[in-house]
């Protein structure tokens, strides 16, 4: 049974920081990309960041570049995503997803999603 489990969301002030860990278990990690997304009431769940199976390739939407930072590690099954200079527009639930390869958008699973709020 595969399971993506993410963790650190919270309540942060604009400006602030937090770092989100996504967590899997029943599957071969390394075999996937991963992805983070993030979802607010009424609208449609949007891409923030991608890291390929080894880490050497990432990609980032415009909205969080220079302030989100995506890594994995294969050793400990887990991808994170660092949060800097946080707006109250990052507000949102996120989730984590595999891909079958980065940029493909073949997102086989998902987290729960962890709710992250950010205050002005």
């Amino acid at each position: 049974q595969v399971q993506l489990v993410e963790s650190g969301g919270g309540l942060v002030q604009a400006g602030g920081s937090l770092r989100l860990s996504c967590t899997a278990s029943g599957l071969t990690f390394n075999n996937y990309a991963m992805d983070w997304f993030r979802q607010v009431p009424g609208k449609a769940r949007e891409f923030v960041a991608g890291i390929n199976w080894s880490g050497g390739s990432i990609a980032r939407a415009d909205s969080v570049k220079g302030r989100f930072t995506i890594s994995r590690d294969n050793a400990k099954n887990t991808v994170y995503l660092q949060m800097n200079s946080l707006k109250p527009e990052d507000t949102g639930v996120y989730y984590c997803a595999t891909d079958r390869r980065l940029g493909l958008g073949s997102h086989d699973y998902w987290g729960q999603g962890t709710q992250v709020t950010v205050s002005s």
